[in-house]
């Protein structure tokens, strides 16, 4: 047998048998299965610009879990439910499985490349389920891992539809207080105007005014008949006089009441002209109000609608035998790869060797 061979195939074979064998230790594994979704079917438009490109909304949502649970954040969050560094060192954990290795140090950062190791989270683009994968030397360790970074996911999802939710409300909640306020405004400018003025509904005052000219009107039309029929009966009769004084009173009366109404700049048409622009303020803020409050329920009912959640197909089960490592199958593919490699480097030996006695 020549030594290459030994050196190349079987001293590593042998090397990798005694530590799969006798040394490696058992590695316990829990898998849980999630989808990240939403209540409503019908995307969005950037849900509709993603899958343009090949991506749902909810794969990205789903990522966003992945990225998190493999995190340093996800990993802080995990120290402070679990010690992670005791559970990656278990007692009877060998030194090349274990956390630290020998070559690796204690610190957060090293932990964090180590916890790696043992964590594996996979998206099916067919199914669209996630299934995570964790590892440790103790079954109850495993399940308890995984348990605590689908809690972690699920606070990463409910802190996504706070933002999200609270961005969209926040903002049409401040357009209601702005409505509000300016129809708060725009009464106050009425209620100042009126206490000013002296009275409640210019548009009533006028009308009132107009009513009583036209009555005045009608009942001088009325004296002026009377004393035109008197004059042509009595031309010296002494009720003239009379009359005639009784009709300058109304004619006096109805040039009064005409420049209450209009004729200066404090008539009555100047207030009314006021007051119509004031009262279109108070009814412009008031649909404007009307708006903003459906505008606003609109953007609750819709953050409800667009609520993500993380639901678990299959919760982590606790296992009940080690299924890593894989110490045949490993075994065998070593010794594979390495044969393999060795009879490339026969060949290229040997046609390096006939080349030169050529």
């Amino acid at each position: 047998m020549p030594l290459s061979f030994v050196v190349v195939v079987l001293l590593p074979t042998v090397v990798a048998a005694i530590y799969l064998l006798l040394i490696a230790a058992p590695i316990y594994v829990s898998e849980a299965r999630f989808i990240v979704r939403t209540p409503t079917s019908q995307p969005s438009a950037l849900g509709v610009a993603l899958q343009g490109v090949g991506l749902s909304s909810n794969q990205t949502d789903a990522f966003a879990v992945h990225e998190y649970i493999t995190s340093r954040d996800g990993l802080r969050e995990l120290n402070q439910r679990y010690d992670v560094k005791q559970m990656l060192s278990a007692a009877g954990a060998d030194p090349l499985s274990r956390f630290p290795r020998p070559w690796e140090g204690r610190s957060f950062e090293d932990l964090y490349r180590g916890f790696q190791r043992y964590v594996t989270v996979g998206y099916d683009a067919t199914t669209g389920i996630n299934t995570l994968r964790v590892e440790a030397f103790r079954p109850q360790d495993s399940q308890a891992l995984a348990s605590a970074m689908l809690d972690g996911g699920e606070k990463l999802v409910n802190r996504l539809n706070e933002r999200a939710a609270s961005d969209t409300v926040d903002e049409a909640r401040r357009v209601v207080q702005e409505a509000e306020s300016r129809l708060a405004a725009a009464q106050q400018k009425i209620a100042q105007f009126r206490n000013r003025e002296g009275f409640i509904d210019p548009v009533r005052t006028a009308s009132a005014g107009s009513e009583l000219i036209g009555e005045l009107a009608t009942a001088l039309a009325t004296m002026r008949a009377e004393r035109s029929q008197l004059a042509a009966d009595a031309p010296s009769s002494p009720q003239l006089a009379i009359i005639d004084s009784r009709i300058r009173a109304y004619e006096r009366q109805i040039a009064q009441e005409q420049a209450k109404i209009a004729g200066n700049s404090d008539s009555l048409a100047q207030k009314l002209t006021q007051y119509e622009a004031l009262q279109l303020d108070v009814e412009y803020a008031g649909r404007t109000l009307t708006a903003s409050t459906a505008a606003y329920d609109n953007s609750v009912l819709e953050a409800r609608r667009k609520r993500l959640y993380l639901e678990r197909v299959v919760v982590p089960d606790l296992p009940d035998k080690p299924t890593e490592p894989k110490r045949l199958v490993t075994l065998l593919g070593i010794f594979a790869s390495l044969l393999l490699t060795y009879a490339i480097g026969w060949l290229i030996y040997a046609g390096v060797r006939e080349h030169q006695q050529m």
